[in-house]
């Protein structure tokens, strides 16, 4: 392939430098390259930014394929590996390119030797004399082939992504509903006697479950921030070492708890899930989960040794799954006033901490701490994430746990009613929040993808799509007073029986 270009040369930092730098460091193959705003430009140097392979042949020979980016200037490169040419690259003279060059140099691509002088003045040298862009090779023949491959519009993995998120919501959200509707047989059961003394109380509640409050809502965006925060100016390896170590806890807890629940369900399992023994420090604990414990340590322990291996991302699921389905069974949004609060505080949340962040710290911070940068690793651990399938460039779909557990709560909040209610699905909230949920997941990946892969905060779209879908249903079918104040359906005491009209 030819890289010559009638128009004029573009400055040294924006144009050779480029190619200089992509032998000497390779670009990460999740990272997407977006418009340089700041480098300068001239006029014939308006090329896009984009990431180039460069596949190399030493003396006839297959070698290493190094990842480069394209400079403002010459030609567009092709994207479509069979249709680039191979280059045999001409050799610098001097080969140092440290002084000006003895041969003409005009549109060509030269190779030049490392060593006696600085990068910058072998490329001043070689832009002054008309050459259209240096590699800096060793004192072997090297030929290249350039090619710029473009991404698919929408990646396999983005699907997947998305039907892991809804499922976990829709897991979580029937258990929670099956725990409460338990809560209200149980209730009933101790009302069967006639007595008064039970009346009024609360339904739903039931051991190991916490009703967050419209301060906690507010105080949980003031604490997140302020992890953030954190993350952000103490990121490196040691603290996402202590971040592993924390996310394996958690995820053996949930681990546990997820597998207690469904072994349970069987017959096989429950005289190991009702008997008890109790343990010093932790009280009572069953025999299945004395038994399903050692397993989910195991399980946490292997994947924190090898999560930097191709498939550990599978671990990393599996764990924050069961984390999410169980932080979405013990916490509970009471009433549609604090989902409201909530929710709300983690829009203004996500939407400062991604773009507003911008004007204060120069780059967004919610993007910066979930891509992992200067951590040495691929991102925090408290993401779902798949490898993108089909890009060229590798790299991973992600999303955070946040944007499943905050919209998850109303979600889980909306099946609870329906079922103390005894209403169906049709007229129900619950079938309606979760098909707002999926359809704002599914504009969120709309926007990344038309946004060319910056980042999108998910919440931005989520939230008016499952709360404003369940303010405006609630209101339409007069729920709304209700469901604002006390969030549960009115129950009378079983023992009360009504009084036929006259």
């Amino acid at each position: 392939m030819e890289l010559r270009s009638t128009a004029p040369y573009c400055s040294v930092p924006t144009a050779v430098v480029l190619w200089l730098l992509s032998c000497s460091a390779l670009v990460h193959g999740g990272d997407i390259v977006h418009h340089d705003d700041v480098a300068p430009r001239r006029a014939g140097c308006d090329n896009n930014f984009v990431l180039v392979k460069v596949a190399t042949w030493i003396n006839g020979k297959e070698e290493m394929e190094f990842v480069g980016v394209g400079a403002r200037f010459g030609p567009t490169l092709e994207s479509k590996e069979k249709r680039a040419n191979q280059t045999r690259l001409a050799l610098a003279d001097p080969p140092d390119c440290c002084s000006k060059p003895r041969n003409k140099l005009t549109g060509e691509a030269i190779l030049v030797h490392r060593g006696n002088c600085s990068f910058t003045t072998k490329a001043n040298v070689a832009d002054d004399a008309g050459a259209s862009a240096i590699l800096i090779i060793n004192n072997q023949t090297v030929s290249v082939q350039l090619y710029s491959p473009r991404r698919p519009v929408v990646d396999v993995a983005e699907v997947f992504l998305w039907l892991m998120a809804v499922a976990t919501i829709l897991c979580a959200s029937y258990w929670s509903a099956w725990t409460a509707r338990e809560a209200a047989i149980q209730q009933d059961k101790l009302l069967k006697d006639g007595s008064d003394e039970y009346c009024g109380m609360e339904a739903t509640q039931s051991s190991g479950v916490v009703d967050i409050n419209t301060m906690s809502a507010i105080l949980f965006v003031v604490i997140a921030s302020c992890f953030l925060i954190m993350l952000y100016k103490l990121m490196s390896l040691w603290f996402i070492e202590i971040l592993v170590v924390l996310f394996c806890i958690g995820g053996v807890e949930g681990l546990q708890t997820c597998l207690v629940a469904l072994l349970s369900c069987f017959r096989w399992f429950e005289r190991a899930a009702e008997t008890f023994v109790k343990i010093p420090l932790l009280g009572a604990v069953s025999y299945l989960t004395l038994a399903v414990s050692p397993f989910c340590i195991v399980f946490a322990v292997m994947w924190a040794v090898y999560r930097r291996v191709s498939f550990a991302w599978i671990g990393q699921d599996i764990l924050g799954i069961a984390l999410i389905i169980t932080v979405l069974q013990i916490v509970r949004v009471p009433n549609l006033k604090v989902g409201t609060v909530l929710l709300g505080c983690a829009f203004l949340y996500d939407l400062f901490w991604v773009f507003v962040s911008k004007w204060w710290f120069h780059e967004s911070v919610m993007i910066v701490v979930a891509r992992g940068d200067k951590s040495g690793e691929d991102g925090i651990p408290m993401l779902l994430k798949i490898p993108r399938m089909f890009d060229p460039w590798g790299g991973y779909s992600v999303i955070g746990f946040g944007d499943i557990i905050l919209p998850g709560l109303l979600v889980a909040f909306s099946l609870r009613y329906d079922w103390l209610s005894k209403k169906s699905l049709r007229t129900g909230y619950f079938l309606w929040a979760m098909m707002a949920y999926g359809l704002g997941l599914l504009i969120t990946y709309l926007a990344l993808n038309l946004m060319d892969g910056h980042g999108q905060p998910a919440l931005l779209y989520i939230v008016p799509f499952t709360l404003g879908t369940f303010l405006t249903l609630g209101k339409k079918r007069g729920d709304l007073k209700h469901l604002w104040t006390k969030g549960d359906p009115d129950r009378p005491c079983p023992h009360v029986q009504l009084q036929p009209a006259d």
